[in-house]
């Protein structure tokens, strides 16, 4: 038996659940290198009991209590390093809370939101039946065209804004959630830059994933991998300062297909005077590239800053549109059905929400990677999945999230004009990091 409910700081009531004990504790253990899954258990029993002896199994105890409590037992364990690891765990969540209550309006980029919409009812396609009039009267070339051409734009400011500093940098840092376009940037900014005599070489920061077993599972046996923890941040931060000092690295392999980092290294050195370019979700996090100063670092953010309206007048979320690209990503390059992005997807919104969006104001440059003409195109490689989904998952209340998700892009994309095929989208385009035929080894 256990507490009934939890007190939140907003003095919300929720209900008690000693999985999220155990799954912080774990993630402490984690951020020392330990990964102690039976630590993280016993840990929790000894919460739950106490908490039990303490209070009731009945009662609603305040949430500071418990991770109090958590702290005490860590301690009194005999891991001390662990102790703290979570300690900076909630300093870390109380400065995001802080963050986001002092800070929400630095967060939204209203001049991008505005010159996006802007763009779009200049152009002809801020709702979706502007959309599909450009569609049905053979507009679509034009469209492609032109919103290429704004993408384009901000990757050639955003080189600007490197050579400006080229003397003093080491490392360009593209971040962004999940699908916003990060890899099709980095080899576009990589470009711009080698033809102004800039070298440019790509550190795959995948490589520095733990093992897959590592990650905490949940009922289902997902995993979620999509936190910064998910990553080897002190082997990271001990390589990104070897490399500024111009020594060379032994980096990891990572074998995606079994989700365990390859016995072997690979060498990896960046000639001096060269560029070291990280593509990742979580650039902007403070832990990552913390052994690195600030003048050595450029960080660029690039979001899908959509200004599209529904037939009901309301915007299109722009994390449904990530969600769209990652499921024909996926299912393409990654042998996963788009079933399984859709339910995988709550990790990724929880993660973004907490360690990317709130830090995006951080940014040296932003680049908006929406592309007004892929909605249509994104139909077609997906909306044939979408209806057995919901059918599969109705009245599932455990697959409530997804099956709501799923919902709201099966009405988006079904009052999407067709496209044929995508034979009209460059081999060049974004889009194609997604989608399949492009130009670039994005995968």
């Amino acid at each position: 038996m256990m507490p009934r409910e939890i007190l939140k700081r907003t003095g919300e009531l929720v209900p008690f659940d000693r999985e999220k004990i155990r799954v912080a504790v774990y993630k402490a253990t984690a951020a020392t290198g330990r990964h102690d899954e039976a630590l993280a258990a016993r840990v929790t029993d000894e919460v739950v009991a106490t908490l039990s002896r303490a209070w009731g199994e009945e009662a609603s105890v305040p949430v500071e209590d418990v991770q109090d409590l958590v702290e005490r037992v860590l301690i009194e364990s005999g891991s001390p390093e662990v102790a703290k690891a979570y300690i900076v765990y909630r300093h870390d969540r109380a400065r995001l809370r802080m963050a986001r209550r002092t800070a929400e309006r630095g967060n939204i980029p209203y001049k991008a939101m505005w010159e996006s919409l802007d763009w779009a009812v200049t152009h002809g396609c801020h709702t979706v039946a502007a959309l599909n009039e450009t569609i049905r009267a053979h507009r679509l070339p034009e469209l492609i065209a032109a919103a290429d051409r704004r993408y384009e734009a901000d990757i050639e400011r955003a080189a600007g804004a490197v050579l400006e500093r080229r003397n003093e940098l080491r490392f360009i840092i593209v971040a962004g959630p999940s699908s916003s376009g990060k890899t099709t940037t980095t080899h576009k900014l990589a470009q711009h830059l080698e033809t102004e005599g800039l070298h440019v070489v790509p550190l795959p920061l995948d490589n520095y994933f733990f093992d897959l077993e590592l990650h905490p599972g949940d009922e289902f046996g997902d995993s979620d991998f999509e936190t910064p923890e998910a990553l080897d941040l002190q082997l990271i931060n001990r390589h990104l300062a070897e490399l500024d000092q111009g020594r060379a690295i032994d980096m990891p392999v990572y074998d995606f297909k079994t989700g365990k980092r390859r016995p072997e290294t690979a060498p990896f050195a960046a000639p001096p005077g060269s560029l070291i370019l990280l593509d990742t979700l979580h650039g902007l996090y403070d832990g990552l590239t913390a052994s690195v100063g600030d003048p050595r670092k450029l960080r660029l953010y690039i979001e899908t800053i959509s200004q599209l309206k529904d037939g009901d007048g309301r915007y299109v979320r722009w994390t449904d549109i990530r969600m769209l690209r990652r499921m024909a990503r996926d299912a393409r390059f990654r042998a996963y059905q788009p079933e399984r992005t859709i339910l995988h997807w709550h990790y990724v919104r929880r993660s973004e929400l907490k360690h990317i969006i709130p830090w995006q104001a951080s940014a040296d440059v932003h680049v908006n990677g929406a592309l007004a003409y892929e909605l249509p195109f994104l139909k077609l490689h997906l909306f044939a999945h979408l209806s057995p989904f919901l059918e599969k998952y109705r009245g599932d209340e455990k697959r409530l999230d997804g099956y709501l998700r799923a919902g709201r892009v099966h009405r988006l994309l079904a009052a999407i004009a067709d496209v044929e095929d995508d034979s009209a989208v460059p081999a060049t385009s974004l889009l194609r990091e997604f989608i399949g035929g492009g130009s670039y080894d994005v995968h």
